[in-house]
């Protein structure tokens, strides 16, 4: 009985170390596969900035009159640092710089980084301070409710439509002056 019971005993443990090295090979599967995840996420979002790129260089022209675009990743101030994918100045009398920011998917996080963004953009561009500063965030995938809340934020929404980007405003939006 005692032998019998030994025998269970170590033929458990080896199964147990079999499952324990199983399980280990699954997390080190599991942590590659989210990189290969991340990575399509990173690509998809490069797809979409180059997408909306043309689209946001003509809406930044045409309904803001900006005369200068400033392609841009990131601007480090010591530890700290923002992206703003493009930004376009007016010098005219109007003075004005837009914020614009591509999204894959747009949601709550990424809509509250964005107005984060907007309100240390003048830390980081001090060149534009005195200057009106708009948002506009141009989405591929959005629901209805972002749709809404960015509008309600002040913020212009560019949309996809067909292989172009166009804004998507009711006719009485007026977009925030985020300087103020």
């Amino acid at each position: 009985q005692m032998k019998e019971t030994d025998r269970q005993m170590k033929a458990t443990d080896r199964q147990m170390k079999a499952t324990d090295r199983q399980l280990k090979q699954t997390d080190l599967q599991i942590k590659e596969l989210g990189k290969q995840i991340g990575g399509l996420g990173n690509k998809f979002g490069d797809f979409a900035e180059g997408m909306a790129r043309p689209s946001l260089m003509e809406i930044l022209s045409k309904r803001f009159g900006v005369e200068q675009i400033i392609e841009t990743r990131r601007v480090r101030k010591g530890d700290d640092e923002i992206e703003i994918d493009l930004i376009g100045a007016s010098n005219g009398e109007a003075k004005t710089v837009v914020a614009a920011e591509v999204k894959s998917v747009l949601n709550q996080r990424e809509l509250e980084k964005f107005i984060r963004n907007l309100g240390r953009f003048f830390e980081f561009f001090p060149q534009f301070r005195g200057y009106k500063l708009y948002g506009v965030l141009a989405a591929v995938e959005s629901s209805k409710e972002m749709d809404e809340a960015t509008l309600a934020r002040g913020i212009c929404l560019a949309r996809m439509h067909g292989e172009v980007f166009r804004l998507k405003l009711p006719a009485r939006f007026r977009p925030k002056d985020f300087s103020a």
